[in-house]
């Protein structure tokens, strides 16, 4: 089954499909190292990332906490939300305006070929 993979450049930023499912297991975990580590990144790639999408948009998408005794952590903010949301349905209605071209694509494509990712 074919996939639509959406990356959004703007001036400072690129939106795509990585860092929004690192903003997904942010909100999931609680924690930027967790998400991290389901993704297989290092930490500090995560923070890297993070970083950069606070800095691009006018409030930040994640706050974090430092840790110590009880903890550290993290929170997707409302602002990071929106984001993650209006990014899923731009992929959402892509995915929708061009399905009758990537069957008709796949319909011409060889079945006897393997292709790798």
């Amino acid at each position: 089954m074919p996939r639509l993979k959406l990356r959004i450049q703007f001036d400072n930023l690129l939106l795509g499909p990585g860092k929004a499912e690192l903003l997904e297991r942010i909100a999931e975990t609680g924690s930027i190292s967790a998400a991290g580590r389901q993704m297989d990144m290092s930490y500090r790639r995560a923070w890297a990332l993070v970083e950069e999408m606070n800095a691009a948009f006018r409030e930040p998408l994640v706050q974090g906490a430092r840790g110590g005794k009880g903890g550290g952590g993290a929170l997707v903010t409302e602002t990071g939300q929106q984001v993650l949301a209006r990014y899923r349905h731009l992929l959402a209605a892509a995915e929708q305006a061009v399905a009758a071209d990537v069957a008709a694509l796949q319909a011409l494509l060889r079945s006897d070929v393997s292709v790798g990712k």
